[in-house]
């Protein structure tokens, strides 16, 4: 039986995003997020009671990693990695990096635990592919989910906003570009929710093999090619819709080319957005000529629903 070093990082929570992402570049074999705000209100949207759990500011981040790589040598990588987000206007307050050994079947345990069936609206639901389920009813659309080494199982609120906002946006037959895929979440979502046209694209490659590995797990899902892309360089398709859940100071960089990449009255869907950069991607957007058409919050994280249009800004929720 194989070891593997567990990292367990505990950080802000407007951190959590750019550490995982940090954990996984270094190598992680899997990723868990342990958050007291899972638990805030004692009972979910869909009636499950959560036990009371005291509330706290940071959250844990923990991560998997073969024996025999170093960990003390990881650990101080890693560290320093995560100092440096204060360069990216994030700030990780005063965190600690804290490592132990584990039994394999322990690994697996101890990650997959964190990732049940998640209801994310009356229409979705992730569902890890070991995890039997049975939809509530004939209306719910389930999306069988492995990530992997990807990052993002569709339970982060960046991810749930974006689901959202596509479950607002999509009435069927739309081409879609899904920028910075992961592993394929957002794609999948929109092949249900009815987009006929989807290409996706990230710049890591073990992510576009994850998200083709998890597509393969939908039998029912159509429509998908997934390639290696650096954003949306060198992308000439037209398209009706085009999301983006990444960071905020990356986002900048997609708004003016999907921009012309979009139809007229297309819409831009951008998530992974905190509070302190909201503006800063309002005023881009503005700039190069999209309308606001909805706004949405979940603690820390804003997810925002633009128009390629001439109309003046408004805005229908907040």
């Amino acid at each position: 039986m194989n070891n593997w070093n567990e990292l367990a990082v505990n950080v802000s929570r407007e951190t959590e995003e750019a550490v995982s992402n940090i954990l996984i570049e270094a190598g992680a074999q899997g990723v868990a997020i342990e958050d007291t705000q899972d638990y805030l209100y004692h009972q979910d949207n869909f009636g499950e009671i959560l036990p009371e759990v005291e509330q706290v500011d940071t959250i844990v981040v923990k991560a998997y990693y073969p024996e025999n790589l170093s960990i003390i040598e990881l650990s101080e990588h890693i560290r320093a990695q995560i100092a440096g987000l204060l360069d990216f206007g994030l700030n990780p307050g005063d965190f600690t990096v804290n490592t132990q050994s584990l039994a394999e079947h322990d690994w697996a345990d101890s990650w997959k635990r964190y990732f049940l069936p998640t209801r994310i609206s009356n229409q979705l639901t992730i569902v890890p592919s070991w995890t039997e389920y049975t939809p509530a009813s004939s209306d719910e659309k389930i999306i069988r989910l492995d990530p992997g080494m990807a990052f993002g199982t569709g339970t982060h609120p960046t991810t749930k906003l974006s689901l959202f906002a596509l479950s607002q946006t999509l009435r069927g037959g739309e081409t879609l570009l899904d920028v910075g895929t992961g592993s394929g979440v957002l794609s999948i979502a929109a092949s249900l929710l009815g987009a006929k046209n989807i290409h996706a694209y990230d710049l890591d490659e073990v992510a576009v093999k994850v998200a083709k590995e998890n597509i393969a797990l939908n039998p029912d899902i159509k429509h998908i090619t997934v390639g290696t892309g650096n954003l949306l360089k060198n992308v000439t398709i037209q398209a009706d819709v085009i999301v983006a859940n990444i960071l905020a100071d990356i986002l900048m960089d997609v708004i003016a080319d999907a921009y012309q990449l979009l139809h007229d009255n297309g819409y831009l869907i951008m998530s992974g957005i905190i509070d302190s950069k909201s503006e800063m991607i309002l005023d881009k957007c503005q700039e190069v000529g999209f309308s606001t058409i909805t706004r949405m919050q979940q603690g820390e994280w804003h997810c925002i629903i633009l128009q390629k249009c001439d109309d003046d800004d408004h805005i229908i929720g907040g």
